[in-house]
């Protein structure tokens, strides 16, 4: 699977370790920065990240601040980018499962790596079961579409 990834100085371990699990699980990364701890702005990389899973570029994207919560709030401003903050296993899950979430939003503060990458491993194993869920996501697309100017 095709994975775009990003985070700000807040979230750089957790993605480096990330990426490392990705590659060794054959996934392709695409890797939006940043490449250091130095202060920087959450919305220049979690932008670019969610623009290519929206563009189709990649398949899934994969975000990382402190808390999680900044990146998500910028990927859902992006058209066609259903990011779920999560922070344990079964949100997880049921994103994939009822939201056909396509981004997956962590803290770097507020989970373990280890922990971290089993919610990775879920997330992307997970498929979307569609059925009634289906109709509740193309009701979430009307609403961004709606709005979208």
């Amino acid at each position: 699977m095709k994975i775009a990834i990003a985070c700000d100085h807040g979230g750089f371990n957790l993605k480096r370790e990330i990426k490392k699990y990705l590659e060794e699980n054959d996934h392709e990364v695409c890797d939006f920065g940043t490449d250091s701890v130095e202060s920087c702005d959450y919305p220049d990389y979690a932008l670019p990240a969610a623009e290519a899973v929206a563009s189709g570029e990649c398949e899934r994207g994969i975000l990382v601040c402190s808390t999680g919560i900044g990146v998500s709030i910028v990927a859902n401003k992006v058209p066609g980018v259903r990011c779920a903050h999560c922070h344990d296993t079964y949100c997880a899950e049921f994103t994939r499962l009822h939201n056909d979430a396509n981004v997956l939003a962590l803290g770097e503060k507020v989970v373990g790596v280890g922990y971290a990458l089993k919610i990775v491993e879920i997330f992307l194993k997970t498929e979307f079961v569609g059925g009634r869920h289906r109709r509740r996501v193309d009701k979430i697309t009307a609403v961004e579409k709606k709005y979208s100017k």
